[in-house]
C-alpha cells in the first residue's frame, strides 16, 4: 500500500547528527530534524554555545550536544568516539554542515587561506563519513539506507563576486566528493547527497546582507533570501523515505541563482 504523505516524511525512529548545528544553516537544519522526530546530536567548536542551542532546541524535541572540533581530524574522531558511546546503536543520518570560508582580494589573498578552507570543508566532511561508517552502516538497509548529506554552496557550481577563493574551490570539491562516496558506499545501504544553498541570512552573509552595494536579494531571481523553511524542506525530503532513492545527486537551494540566471 502507498505511504501517506506524513509518512513519506516522517523522521520518527531516525537518529542524525549535524556537524555546526548549533548556529546559522545548521541549526535550521537541526531544528526541522527535531521536528519530523528525529533524536538529533550538534556539535560546534565551542561548548557553552552547543550545550545552550542543544538545551533550546530540546524544548521542540530530542536533542543533545556533542561539542567538538567537527573541521579537526582528531576532533572530528573523538565526536564520533563519543557518539559511539552516549548512543550505542546507528547513526541514520550524518549532515556535513561545518564549514569555513575566507574572502580577499586577489592580491592579498593569504597561504594560511587554503589549508584551513579545504580541510574544514572537504577533508571534515570526508573523515566524518569515515569515522562513523560502522554507525552509519549499521543503520541502513536495501529499503531505507542511510543517509549522508553534505552542505555544499552554490558557489561550487558558478562563479561569484566574493573573491572566496579556496571556499568556492573546496565547496566543488565538496560536490565531487559527494559523487565519489556515494558510488563507493551504495552498497552498503548509504546514500550520499549534496544541497547548494545560495544565500541565507547566517553570519557567513552578515556582513554582505549590511551591505548595500552588495544587493543580496537582487543576486537572486526569486528577489529574497532563503529561509528555514527552504534548507529544512530539502534536508528531510533526502533524509526521509521520500528521497530513499536519490544518490549522488547535489541540489542548488537557491532561489534560482543556478538554474534560472
Amino acid at each position: 500500500m502507498p505511504q501517506s504523505a506524513a509518512e513519506l516524511f516522517t523522521l520518527k525512529g531516525k537518529t542524525a547528527l549535524v556537524t555546526g548545528g548549533a548556529q546559522g544553516l545548521g541549526r535550521m537544519i537541526a531544528e526541522g530534524l527535531i521536528s519530523a522526530g528525529a533524536r538529533v546530536y550538534i556539535t560546534s567548536r565551542k561548548p557553552e554555545i552547543c550545550e545552550t542551542a542543544a538545551a533550546e532546541l530540546a524544548q521542540l524535541g530530542d536533542c543533545r550536544a556533542l561539542p567538538g572540533d567537527a573541521g579537526d581530524p582528531e576532533g572530528m574522531r573523538n565526536i564520533a568516539q563519543r557518539f559511539r558511546d552516549a548512543e550505542g546503536g546507528p547513526l541514520h543520518l550524518l549532515v556535513n554542515n561545518a564549514g569555513k570560508t575566507w574572502g580577499a582580494p586577489i592580491e592579498s589573498f593569504p597561504d594560511k587561506a587554503w589549508m584551513s578552507v579545504m580541510g574544514v570543508n572537504v577533508q571534515g566532511p570526508f573523515t566524518a563519513v569515515q569515522a562513523l561508517l560502522p554507525e552509519l552502516t549499521m543503520g541502513g538497509s536495501s529499503a531505507d539506507p542511510s543517509r549522508v548529506i553534505n552542505i555544499g554552496s552554490v558557489a561550487g557550481i558558478r562563479t561569484t563576486p566574493l573573491q572566496a577563493y579556496s571556499y568556492g574551490a573546496s565547496k566543488a570539491a565538496l560536490h565531487f566528493l559527494t559523487k565519489q562516496l556515494a558510488n563507493d558506499l551504495v552498497a552498503r545501504h548509504i546514500t550520499v547527497n549534496a544541497i547548494a544553498p545560495g544565500y541565507f541570512p547566517t553570519s557567513m552573509t552578515a556582513h554582505l546582507k549590511d551591505d548595500p552595494d552588495a544587493g543580496l536579494e537582487k543576486q537572486v531571481p526569486m528577489r529574497r533570501l532563503g529561509t528555514p523553511e527552504d534548507i529544512t524542506g530539502a534536508i528531510i525530503f533526502l533524509a526521509s523515505r521520500a528521497g530513499a532513492y536519490v544518490t549522488g545527486a547535489v541540489l542548488p537551494v537557491d532561489g534560482g541563482i543556478v538554474g534560472a540566471s
